[in-house]
């Protein structure tokens, strides 16, 4: 067992029993109870740049004609096959009129204070391919990113549309331009990236290449409330036809950033300080929300947005939002968005094992407003439950995480278990995971008692980290029940639960993410009879 002075071989073990404790009264299914290369191919991309604005250039959607191009070997990246270049393209720029068209509209403002961006319809008659636009956080360093990646397994010639910015006249405009390259032997070659530093967290605008069909589209009015003057503010298009994908060759993808970290205390989106006041809890990351009526029937959306609201009142950056039903996304999304806050997500997997889980995969590359989104979880406790198996979710990992990208997610993806699985399994997870996802649950070890939970979540994110190495950990659920019977010496109780949420504050606040926002009375009672009993808002002045 880990307790808060236990480090040995035999620690490790008890921790693990109570891992299986954990599991046995872990009953998250509940959530969800409402619904169960070719030669001369073409290829998309997607090239993140720092800085946009202006009106797009566009391509029509033919395959334009190939001219000669120079290109310079640059930086390798990574390498999936015999050799990679990364190249640096001179494109050719086809002339082409300039339409209004429905590209997202980038909006930043000069103060604080609350703004309303009216509504646009637009009625399209061609296909055209167009710059689109989103967004991505990138902590402070050097990074490389975007461009368009391709593996050939021979000599070969690939010409791609990209997105890029150009200078136009005192500030930079959106085109789109195409390129030829030509492999000269099998291997992965990176056309066209970014490179830029940033010194301090910063939330950046990239052009992406789109297909806008024939259709209308309207752009509704938005009522923004800005806390930042530095943020940049995405505001999509929908309608009967949505903007898609430029179209990609099979082995083509987009080149992702090179650094990945865990999401920080410090929101972009938010500049809402931490409490400070007598009583107040600090240091928190973010905490759970399920939108569930204590019977467990979906909430109105009118009590999602307040109580959102209020858990962004209370200083956290994050919330975590299990799975896709009751509207959870579009709800919990606005509520975020109108709070500042931003979102950890989650594909939600029950008995019905990864392939009964897709349809959130599709649901969520759908809605993808990846701006508010800065942690994808697939999974919750889905191995320890028994819904699948370490390789089956490894598999599925992969494949959403594709889906999520195809769509412009360009953050990190993990799944989550308690350390026992980890411990286990922690071979085939990896590399599926780009973070350390895990559930570290102090009341289940029956030899911690409140005040020493915070030191047991440190302990136990340490040998998380070994797990796994070189990559980050983020302690995805954690806290202490108000009510219910003892573990030991491990003690449900109101002054408890505040004794062991402050613990865990100071000393591992920072990366976690506390369970949960209000009792799940519609649960069964569980080991310990505590399971209803974890809502903690009340904790945090």
């Amino acid at each position: 067992m880990r307790g808060a002075i236990l480090a040995t071989a035999a620690a490790i073990a008890g921790t693990a029993m109570a891992d299986v404790a954990h599991m046995r009264r872990h009953g998250h299914d509940s959530f969800h109870k409402h619904r169960a290369l070719e030669a001369d191919a073409s290829c998309g991309c997607t090239t993140e740049v720092v800085t946009v604005w202006g009106s797009p250039t566009l391509v029509p959607i033919s395959t334009p004609t190939p001219s000669t191009v120079t290109s310079e070997s640059v930086t390798t990246l990574h390498s999936t096959s015999t050799s990679t270049v990364t190249v640096v393209a001179t494109p050719s720029v086809p002339a082409t009129p300039k339409v209004t068209l429905p590209t997202p509209a980038i909006t930043t403002f000069p103060s604080t204070g609350v703004y309303t961006i009216p509504a646009t319809t637009l009625t399209v008659t061609d296909s055209t391919t167009v710059c689109g636009a989103t967004t991505t956080q990138l902590p402070s360093g050097t990074h490389t990113f975007g461009g368009v990646t391709t593996v050939v397994e021979y000599s070969t010639t690939v010409v791609c549309p990209y997105a890029t910015v150009e200078p136009s006249g005192s500030t930079v405009t959106s085109v789109i331009k195409t390129t030829t390259y030509v492999c000269p032997s099998a291997g992965t070659y990176t056309i066209a990236p970014t490179t830029t530093y940033v010194p301090t967290e910063t939330v950046v605008v990239y052009p992406t290449p789109a297909t806008i069909t024939p259709g209308t589209y309207t752009q509704p009015e938005q009522t923004v409330t800005v806390t930042r003057t530095d943020y940049t503010y995405v505001c999509p298009f929908t309608g009967n036809n949505q903007p898609t994908s430029a179209p990609a060759a099979p082995s083509t993808t987009a080149a992702p950033a090179t650094t990945t970290a865990v999401p920080s205390t410090s929101s972009a989106a938010s500049s809402t300080p931490a409490p400070t006041g007598a009583g107040a809890v600090a240091g928190q990351m973010g905490m759970t929300y399920t939108p569930y009526t204590k019977e467990g029937n979906c909430k109105d959306k009118s009590d999602v947005l307040s109580e959102v609201a209020n858990l962004a009142s209370k200083g956290f950056t994050h919330v975590r939002v299990y799975g896709t039903d009751c509207n959870g996304l579009e709800y919990i999304g606005e509520a975020a968005r109108n709070s500042g806050l931003h979102m950890i997500i989650g594909v939600f997997i029950t008995n019905t094992g990864v392939s009964g889980a897709q349809d959130q995969v599709t649901a969520i590359s759908q809605w993808a407003q990846w701006d508010l989104v800065t942690l994808i979880v697939v999974g919750n406790e889905a191995i320890q439950n028994g819904y699948t198996d370490a390789a089956s979710l490894a598999g599925f990992i992969s494949s959403a995480k594709s889906s999520f990208q195809q769509s412009g997610y360009t953050g990190p993806v993990t799944t989550t278990e308690p350390i026992n699985i980890w411990q286990a399994y922690g071979s085939t997870l990896c590399g599926a995971c780009d973070i350390t996802g895990a559930n570290i649950h102090p009341f289940f070890n029956p030899d911690v008692t409140a005040d020493q939970a915070g030191k047991f979540v440190a302990q136990e994110i340490k040998v998380l980290e070994s797990i796994c190495p070189g990559k980050d950990v983020i302690n995805l659920e954690t806290g202490w029940p108000h009510a219910g019977n003892a573990n030991g010496k491990a003690v449900p109780g109101v002054a408890e639960q505040a004794t062991a949420i402050k613990s865990i504050a100071q000393e591992a606040g920072s990366k976690s993410v506390f369970f949960s926002y209000y009792d799940d009375l519609w649960k069964a009672p569980g080991a310990f009879d505590v399971e209803q009993y974890w809502g903690c808002i009340d904790k945090f002045d």
